[in-house]
């Protein structure tokens, strides 16, 4: 049964329970099948009110961050798998109480804390970056030349630290099971010599396995190939793969511009604050109802309720004529949203919602004046 959004107040995400379970579900099947572990990316999704949902499912979570460490042992009970470019000294000890396992972005890195991350027993990784992505969005290539992330195979040419357990890498972004195929070749041809003296690889995200249309029995059989060659465990990040179209962004217009014969529905959402990836990546949101545009229909721009002048998206097609006080939907608004607003201009944030598996409506948190004074203090 859908989300009866005549229950739900404007502004406001709404992530479907059973939707999610859905996601879980097959992620837990792809584990099963291939033998691997799949872990959460809090990056992707991090509201810690279904951690104990998603615990279910899935093997663990990962952290880039001491709080988000933290929040990982707190809420799911699990200790996480932390990586990050590169780790505040006075942190490391407190990272180290909620982490199994300690990923190092460089040698350097691995040099400066090697001796505190063996004497708290983690599992000590490196990431590296074989200089291999399918992604053509600059902004998300990891593997870009000069990139920051991880160590390039020249950076090895004097052999792997035998401290080293593991091997990070991530170069994908929602993408298909093909092109991780080509990322394991890329890393074998790379680093295939380092291999056999490791207890684990990570193959980091952009694992997009709950799209329609994905390639799951290839994903599965290269998964198995690789773990099967070699003798290590395997682990799987995903963070859009989770929560992918497991809800929506409700939304209001507020008022209707019309200039230079653009009409313009102003919103009581901001796609700067509020859906940063459609201005960054960028990518169109999808509106239920809307169209592509022609001139036979009635054409809108959607425009945010911020003051920056950019916070708007080109013309979306209606078959009828858009109202104030309108209630418009966008689509697939859960992962790599929720985690990435800000409240710039002070504008409402929107509540975060649950439409739950019984079809009742939970409000998990509602924003106010203080939450935004708070952040200023």
């Amino acid at each position: 049964m859908a989300i009866d959004f005549s229950k739900i107040t404007s502004s406001a995400y709404v992530v479907e329970e059973a939707l999610l379970r859905k996601n879980l579900e097959l992620i837990q099947a792809v584990q099963e099948r291939a033998g691997v572990k799949v872990i959460l990316a809090l990056k992707g999704f991090a509201m810690w009110r279904l951690f104990p949902m998603v615990g279910q499912y899935l093997a663990g979570a990962t952290a880039s961050s001491l709080h988000e460490a933290r929040l990982i042992a707190e809420e799911m009970g699990k200790k996480a798998h932390t990586y990050a470019v590169a780790y505040r000294p006075h942190e490391f000890q407190e990272i180290l109480q909620y982490s199994s396992h300690i990923t190092f972005n460089s040698l350097s890195q691995f040099e400066c804390y090697k001796g505190q991350a063996r004497a708290a027993g983690a599992s000590i990784g490196l990431r590296v970056n074989p200089g291999y992505s399918e992604v053509e969005v600059a902004l998300y290539n990891p593997a870009a030349d000069g990139s920051r992330l991880g160590e390039a195979p020249a950076n090895l040419a004097g052999g792997l630290p035998l401290e080293v357990e593991g091997l990070h890498l991530h170069t994908l972004c929602e993408s298909s099971a093909e092109a991780f195929e080509h990322l394991v070749a890329a890393f074998e041809a790379k680093f295939g010599q380092f291999i056999p003296q490791l207890q684990w690889v990570n193959f980091g995200g952009g694992h997009l396995m709950t799209r329609k249309g994905y390639d799951i029995d290839r994903l599965v059989a290269a998964l198995v190939r690789f773990r099967e060659k070699y003798q290590v465990e395997v682990y799987l990040e995903p963070g859009s793969a989770i929560a992918w179209e497991t809800g929506v962004l409700v939304a209001t217009v507020l008022d209707i511009v019309d200039n230079h014969n653009i009409k313009t529905a102003i919103l009581d959402v901001s796609f700067t604050a509020h859906m940063p990836d459609t201005l960054e990546m960028p990518y169109r949101p999808r509106i239920t109802g809307a169209v592509p545009p022609n001139e036979h229909i009635h054409n809108y721009r959607m425009g945010g309720t911020s003051c920056l002048a950019g916070d708007f998206m080109e013309v979306y097609g209606f078959e009828q004529p858009l109202q104030i006080g309108q209630q418009l939907i966008f689509e697939d608004m859960i992962h790599y949203t929720t985690v990435k607003t800000t409240m710039f201009n002070g504008v409402h944030h929107p509540d975060l919602c649950l439409w739950t598996e019984d079809q009742q409506l939970q409000v998990l948190r509602r924003f106010d004046y203080q939450d935004y004074k708070n952040r200023m203090n």
